[in-house]
């Protein structure tokens, strides 16, 4: 087991989603043989950032937290022997993986999609309504025409 920080200033993707909240991104990851023989990395990674809440366009603290466990592979047809409970992660020209491009990647996909506050918190109304709405017109039924032919 390993456990370590990564900065989250080298993380340039990430940054360019987010601001940076905090200075470093804590890493746990564990090596590890399965019963098949297969090479297995799995741990967490978590740190913190500051996203725009879509609501009120304010800034807000999130937590970004995520898990995750690979098995690496040397190529696409190896790849398709892993078994599908491990996620693949293709090993590099020098047989090697990039941790800090994995543990980037894993961090950018659990960034929510539409990020914002809690309801209780955002400064924003979110149940108001402005101007009026139509009243709803009584519209034609399309299938009137085929009564007529009936």
């Amino acid at each position: 087991m390993c456990q370590g920080v990564f900065k989250l200033s080298a993380m340039t993707r990430l940054l360019a989603e987010c601001e940076s909240n905090s200075e470093h991104v804590q890493v746990s990851v564990k090596f590890d043989v399965d019963e098949r023989g297969l090479t297995v990395l799995s741990g967490t990674a978590s740190t913190s950032v500051a996203l725009t809440c879509q609501r009120c366009n304010g800034s807000f603290e999130h937590l970004l937290e995520v898990e995750f466990t690979f098995s690496p592979a040397k190529n696409a047809e190896a790849a398709e022997n892993i078994p599908s409970y491990y996620d693949v992660i293709e090993l590099d020209e020098n047989g090697e993986v990039n941790l800090l491009e994995l543990v980037e990647e894993e961090l950018i996909l659990v960034i929510p999609l539409i990020p914002r506050h809690e309801l209780k918190d955002c400064p924003a109304d979110a149940d108001t309504v402005w101007g009026e709405l139509p009243e709803e017109l009584e519209k034609p039924n399309p299938f009137e025409v085929l009564k007529q032919l009936k």
